[in-house]
């Protein structure tokens, strides 16, 4: 369980990994099935990052931060 902390919302699609990258902004992957797709920065607004935290996008397109237990 994390707490919302983005107020920009990701469209997602199918066949991406989605995470919040070392300078802070979305980017995208494509999985290993995805054969032509390309990394790609997605997100326009920069999330502060915390160390002892956890980022991430959820379901619903937002970005969350949790609680790391043994950082």
């Amino acid at each position: 369980m994390g707490k919302k902390i983005g107020s920009e919302k990701i469209a997602r699609e199918d066949g991406y990994l989605y995470f919040v990258g070392k300078d802070g902004y979305v980017w995208r992957v494509p999985m290993k099935h995805n054969k032509r797709g390309s990394k790609k920065r997605v997100g326009t607004s920069k999330i502060a990052k915390e160390k002892g935290y956890l980022y991430y996008v959820g379901d619903d397109g937002f970005v969350y931060q949790a609680k790391m237990k043994n950082a």
